[in-house]
């Protein structure tokens, strides 16, 4: 959606085709830092997700076992102004519903629910895709964001996905049912040996979101039996009382096997081009899928405003920008769930590194929240330019 949104600022007409049967998303909390709501500002569409957002002041690493802060981060205003936007968190379906907005407020944008793509077919003109319900449609070119299991991602290459046996639990609860002493003002990422709980205010704090991860014991490539609610308690067993606290409300009806797969060089071929999870699938422990998917968007809007129309060389263009820096998400985010989830001397280490860290050291987030600050192309199209 951000993409189609992002061509029609460019002057550029787009069709979606989307698999569900309407435009709903089913998860819940969403974290977008600044190198996302760079990109939220520059579509027009900042103003709108602030109204249903949740600005946090810190973002808090707690010790999931003792109870004690590892370390903290000054998102409020100094970490604003010195990467010019703010890192906020909101309900998937409430970005969701703004970008829907906008696009139909566009008048460029085709949005066509229940049709879910099973082929491709390419020539020298164009490409043509074909539905489970036989309907057939042709553009100039196709742009595959059809997530971590993606049916175009599959023509590009056969790797598997990769299971490191961790399973999520995830709901949101009203305010008032929110447990005893929860924070509506900060982010808490509590970090325990295979297992942490991430709690934070959603929807101008009137839901609080929370999400249990665990490394299962039990996990088998060919069974289901596994990352159960029985296991869920047994691998929280010796976590601190305010992490039981927020456990005890999460819901357990339903969990969500966590997938990634290693970086590749190649996300296109000829006038097809892969973008979000189908082209980048990562762990969330930095919280940069969604942040990801959005600067895709934007920097395929704008190399297809340069380079069209020439489809080839203006996703050729995209991939060699983005395909470096989304391979390094992929591998820091990798890295960092290895980091929080250690034990024994690795956590001793771990937390006398981060300790004596300031709230306001930004440095080492520069590579990855500062991205686009400096000389970023802006979508703001001419008024008199033809659409395509």
């Amino acid at each position: 959606m951000t993409a189609a949104l992002a061509l029609a600022r460019a002057g550029i007409r787009s069709h979606v085709l989307e698999k569900a049967d309407d435009f709903v998303e089913l998860g819940a909390g969403l974290q977008l830092a600044p190198n996302a709501t760079r990109v939220l500002a520059d579509l027009g569409i900042y103003e709108r997700v602030a109204e249903v957002a949740v600005f946090p002041r810190r973002l808090v690493l707690g010790d999931a076992v003792g109870g004690g802060i590892v370390t903290e981060l000054d998102v409020g205003e100094p970490f604003r102004c010195h990467f010019g936007h703010p890192y906020l968190v909101m309900h998937r379906h409430d970005l969701l519903s703004v970008l829907l907005d906008a696009c139909r407020e566009s008048g460029v944008v085709k949005l066509d629910a229940g049709r879910e793509v099973t082929g491709v077919d390419q020539d020298e003109a164009g490409v043509e895709v074909t539905c489970n319900d036989g309907s057939r449609y042709r553009g100039p070119a196709l742009i595959g964001a059809d997530g971590v299991r993606s049916l175009l991602r599959s023509l590009l290459s056969d790797d598997p996905l990769v299971h490191d046996h961790f399973v999520a639990y995830r709901g949101t609860l009203a305010r008032a049912q929110a447990p005893a002493g929860a924070r509506f003002d900060q982010m808490l990422f509590w970090i325990g040996p295979n297992f942490h709980f991430v709690q934070y205010p959603l929807r101008r704090g009137e839901l609080f979101n929370q999400v249990a991860v665990f490394k299962s014991d039990r996990y088998q490539a060919d069974s289901d039996d596994w990352g159960n609610p029985d296991e869920l308690e047994e691998r929280f067993r010796p976590a601190c009382a305010a992490v039981k606290a927020g456990l005890h409300a999460i819901r357990r009806d339903r969990r969500w096997p966590m997938v990634h797969r290693p970086p590749i060089s190649n996300w296109t071929a000829h006038r097809l081009t892969l973008l979000g999870d189908a082209a980048h699938p990562m762990l969330q422990y930095i919280a940069q899928g969604a942040c990801q998917a959005i600067e895709d968007a934007h920097r395929l809007a704008v190399e297809l405003q340069r380079h069209l129309p020439d489809v080839e060389a203006a996703f050729a263009a995209y991939q060699a920008e983005r395909a470096p820096r989304t391979a390094r998400v992929q591998q820091a985010a990798q890295l960092w769930g290895e980091i929080i989830h250690v034990d024994g001397i690795g956590k001793a280490l771990r937390n006398a590194l981060l300790g004596p860290r300031r709230a306001d050291d930004y440095e080492p987030l520069e590579w990855l929240y500062g991205y686009g600050r400096a000389g970023a192309a802006s979508l703001a199209a001419p008024r008199d330019r033809r659409l395509t």
